[in-house]
Parts: structure tokens; C-alpha cells; sequence
């Protein structure tokens, strides 16, 4: 079968390579077109449009380039439906994803999304039009099957694709060896994989760190920049930097600094105590904080329905915070085993590997009924 698979983000590209590997085992013959990474390239077929020309964080950011998103959106749209594939699959990138899967339904394509749009974060009534739209959606977090239920949606809950590529992770034992570590003990920095997001809380992170001698912070660099983006941010820090080894970072680290997103979870699901940080545009911000319904940003806490790891927002995101923080967790004891406890929680409620191989059945059976 012909697969059609769209990711704009670095994490939906690691999630992307993880279900075209499985479906791969399912189907020998599937032939593979994407929108994604590196990681998906990985895996064999055709990317058509790399992620990092596509990722835009922000309200003002995406209406300054609405021009680009339009373009890729047109481009994306005709390709599909000139390669005519026996199913799309979309991941996450609701945004973007919900234009093209609203296109593919138009032509007759089936659509599949991989990774829920969080509709239950604000406007939920988005619900209705992902009813119409998207053939079989499959959620990765306990708590969305009842909430589409509660909007008359039956959904598959396949588990989460973070602890797939987790138990996957093979641990590489030259890696404090290979970037001059020694024994130190790391205090891993994640700035996320945008532009906006590196120019905006790196410089807190580099701050923040030089109240911290007795440590050594590594920063986990983006796939898609190259050292010398980072040159500006770290020279004369002493701040380690590495690329495609962040869970070896997280594997090592100590603690960690963590920019809001999928790496929050990750950084839960090896047990590091860590800081989440994030700042965006004040109008961003004021725009997001007036429409987002629920009451956490980070999706550790929003999985376990409490503050387990403290969020630092936009002017909570400077030096002298992220340090507070991070101070709690490398010298209070009884703060860094809370948070461990409830890490433990968290793994019980994530529950097992697989998301991918289930996804990939479920993909492969109802392509196979149309």
C-alpha cells in the first residue's frame, strides 16, 4: 500500500520513523511519502518537505509567516493528491494537519491521525470538525478517550509512541568518554528544536548556569541546526553541546532544564527531575492564556493532574527562577524524591511499549476494509 504521512515537528518525525518501521513489518510492499526528518528519511520512501522549513511557535510567528505556511500548505495538498495514497497519516501538527486532512477527505483519501489534536487544551467544539474530517483518530494520552467520548467520538487509545522509541534506546557506554565528561555530574539543558524557542530561553539556561560550578550543563543541540548556530549562545560558558544524543544526556544527566513540550515527558520517563521553562511573544502569550482551557502546560502534569514538576512562564523564565529551581532539585532532598515518587506514578499511567505496532495494525486493518 501507498503511505502518506505528514509530521512538522521534531517529535512527530521521531514518532513518524517509529510507525513506518512497524508498518513496514506489517505490510513488505508499503511505499512511503512524506512531509517530516532526518529520522523518517531513515526509514526509506521520499521526504518532499523537511520539518524544520515548516515549525513556527506562536501566534505572531505564524502570522508573520503566513505566507510560507500557505505555500507549504498548497504544496503539500497537491502532492497528495497527485501521488493518490491508500491512506494518510497524519501526525500531530494540528494547525497544519487539520487544512490537509480536510483535503484529502475532499478527494477521497482515507485519513488517519497519529497523535491527537489537543482540542481538550481550548476550543474544544474543534471536535465536530475532526468528526467530519478524520476517518480514525488515534490518542496517546489516557485521559482524550473520554474526553471525545464526552463529544459522541468513539477513538482508539493505542498508548504512548515516547516509551516505544524509549525501550527501543540502547545506551551508548562511550558517552561521557566521547564529549570529555568525565564524572562530572550533568545537568542536561533542553532549548527545544525552534528558532524561536532557542533564542528566546537558551540565554536564561546559559545564565542560570553559572551559578552551578559543580556541575557540568550540556545542552542537547537540534537536528536540524548545525554547532554553529549555538556559538553565539555558548562561547565562553564552558556548556558542553551535542547533537543526537539526548537520551544519552538524559540517560547521564543529574537534573535538567527543560523547554515545554514532548521532551518534558521524556525527561519524566528517564527519571531526571527537572525544570520546565517556556517564553514566547507577550502577545503570544496574553492571546494563549485567555483561550487555553486547562490549567498546566507541561504534559507530565497534565497526565498526572497535579504540579509534579514546576513550570517557569514567560517572565518566570529568567536566571534567578530557573537557579531557584533547579537548587530545589540537586540540593533538597526531599523535593528531588518527591518528584521521583511521582515519576513513578507517571510510568504506571503511561503503561507499556507498543503504540506504534498497535497503530500500525489498526492503520493497516481499516486500510484493508476500504
Amino acid at each position: 500500500m501507498k503511505y502518506y504521512l505528514v509530521a512538522g515537528e521534531a517529535s512527530g518525525d521521531l514518532h513518524g520513523a517509529n510507525l513506518m518501521k512497524t508498518l513496514k513489518q506489517k505490510d513488505p510492499q508499503a511505499e512511503f511519502r512524506f512531509f517530516g526528518g532526518d529520522k523518517m528519511f531513515a526509514e526509506g520512501g521520499e521526504l518532499v518537505k523537511h520539518y524544520a522549513d515548516m515549525a513556527y511557535m506562536g501566534f505572531i510567528e505564524v502570522v508573520a509567516n503566513i505566507r510560507t505556511i500557505s505555500r507549504n500548505l498548497k504544496s503539500c495538498k497537491e502532492d497528495i493528491v497527485v501521488w493518490k495514497p491508500d491512506v494518510l497519516v497524519l501526525i500531530d501538527f494540528p494547525g497544519f494537519n487539520l487544512r490537509i486532512a480536510e483535503a484529502a477527505k475532499n478527494a477521497g483519501i482515507m485519513v488517519c491521525y497519529y497523535i491527537s489534536p489537543k482540542v481538550w487544551a481550548w476550543n474544544q467544539k474543534r471536535v465536530l470538525k475532526i468528526k467530519r474530517i478524520v476517518d480514525h483518530l488515534f490518542c496517546i494520552l489516557p485521559f482524550e478517550v473520554e474526553f471525545y467520548k464526552s463529544w459522541g467520538m468513539d477513538v482508539d487509545y493505542v498508548g504512548n509512541p515516547l516509551l516505544d522509541a524509549i525501550n527501543d534506546f540502547k545506551p551508548d557506554p562511550n558517552f561521557r568518554n566521547k564529549h570529555g565528561l568525565g564524572d562530572d555530574k550533568i545537568i542536561a539543558l533542553l532549548p527545544g528544536s525552534r528558532r524561536q524557542e532557542i533564542s528566546r530561553i537558551l540565554p536564561d539556561m546559559v545564565a542560570a548556569a553559572k551559578n552551578f560550578s559543580d556541575y557540568r550543563f550540556v545542552v542537547a543541540g537540534a537536528p536540524s541546526f548545525k554547532s554553529s548556530y549555538y556559538d553565539g549562545y555558548l562561547e565562553g560558558s564552558g556548556i558542553k553541546l551535542v547533537f543526537d544524543s539526548t537520551y544519552d544526556l538524559l540517560n547521564n544527566a543529574y537534573a535538567a532544564v527543560v523547554t515545554s513540550g514532548t521532551a518534558v515527558l521524556e525527561t519524566a520517563l528517564f527519571n531526571v527531575p527537572q525544570v520546565v521553562v517556556y517564553k514566547s511573544s507577550p502577545i503570544s502569550i496574553t492571546i494563549a492564556r485567555m483561550v487555553i482551557r486547562v490549567k498546566f502546560i507541561s504534559l507530565v502534569n497534565l497526565i498526572m493532574d497535579k504540579m509534579a514538576v514546576n513550570e517557569l512562564i514567560q517572565q518566570d523564565c529568567n536566571p534567578q527562577k530557573i537557579s531557584e529551581e533547579l537548587k530545589l532539585i540537586t540540593e533538597n532532598p526531599n523535593h528531588r524524591v518527591q518528584m521521583l515518587n511521582d515519576y513513578k506514578i507517571l510510568h504506571e499511567k503511561m503503561g507499556k511499549p507498543g503504540a506504534s505496532a498497535r497503530t500500525a495494525e489498526l492503520i493497516w486493518q481499516y486500510a484493508s476494509k476500504k
